[in-house]
């Protein structure tokens, strides 16, 4: 289907939108039965070869060397990332820990952005006090419950995904295929070391297996569609825009593991989610 110019850059986000958050909820799901960090690596080794073959396919230009390096820095950090996060979906509620991962990847690349150009606008600080409120209804206490499991690890795998993303931006307009190689190469390297450091190597049961390379399949598919959008159009609407995943993970997460919440974190989650289009420019 044809679609406008103008919005090739927001097509491209909401796809990378529904696909990650597909990919998550695939994710958490698996890692509740496998070591996070073995799990991960798989998922970028099925990744990688992937995007490696399709990048092969369409003889897509390898990046120059400040490309390459900028990629490989956002692989090392969004793999240890993803692994947290997939830790935090399998500890906790899928449906609250994925809206806090969301919320600080998408606001603080926004920050950045703020910094280098200037005053995001009232209608960014709107969201981000919004955000601050839908955080705190997330991980605030309830009844001497204690604190929802996952958050911190939420919380860490946020300020990754941010990382990831601002890297993946300095990476230029190299391709969005080898961009997402190389990220994911680098990715596979680092979740392999903690694996091997932590001697957690062994077989994966052929189910949890075949969840891990369907969700890498998903995820680096995710990946390549944001180089493009990020490429294509602003970071900030890139980031903010494929960062509504949780939507999808939420619903998935409430049809299949039938997740149910407190009215208050229930009010915490939407006001999360709510933000996170609003941090847009």
């Amino acid at each position: 289907m044809f679609v406008p110019e103008p919005y090739v850059p927001a097509a491209f986000s909401l796809s990378a939108m529904v696909i990650w958050g597909t990919s998550d909820f695939s994710g958490g799901v698996g890692a509740r039965r496998a070591n996070a960090f073995l799990f991960t690596a798989v998922v970028h080794l099925s990744g990688v070869i992937l995007i490696f073959a399709v990048a092969r396919l369409f003889h897509a230009p390898f990046p120059a060397r400040g490309s390459l390096l900028w990629s490989l820095a956002a692989g090392s950090i969004g793999g240890i990332s993803l692994a947290l996060f997939y830790r935090a979906l399998a500890s906790g509620k899928m449906g609250l820990t994925a809206p806090v991962a969301a919320v600080l990847g998408a606001g603080i690349p926004t920050i950045v952005t703020a910094f280098t150009q200037g005053f995001p606008g009232y209608r960014h600080v709107l969201g981000f006090v919004l955000a601050g409120i839908g955080v705190w209804l997330i991980s605030r206490t309830e009844d001497g419950a204690g604190r929802p499991e996952g958050l911190g690890l939420a919380v860490l795998a946020g300020i990754g995904f941010a990382g990831f993303y601002l890297c993946v931006n300095q990476a230029g307009s190299a391709s969005a295929l080898w961009v997402a190689c190389c990220s994911r190469f680098a990715s596979l390297v680092v979740t392999s070391v903690f694996v091997l450091a932590a001697k957690q190597l062994s077989a994966l049961p052929r189910t949890v297996l075949g969840i891990a390379i369907f969700t890498g399949c998903l995820d680096i598919t995710g990946s390549a569609l944001f180089v493009r959008a990020a490429q294509t159009g602003r970071l900030d609407t890139a980031v903010v825009l494929s960062s509504l995943y949780p939507a999808v993970t939420v619903v998935l997460a409430r049809f299949f593991l039938h997740e149910h919440f407190s009215r208050g974190r229930t009010v915490g989650m939407l006001a999360a989610l709510t933000a996170v289009p609003m941090i847009a420019g």
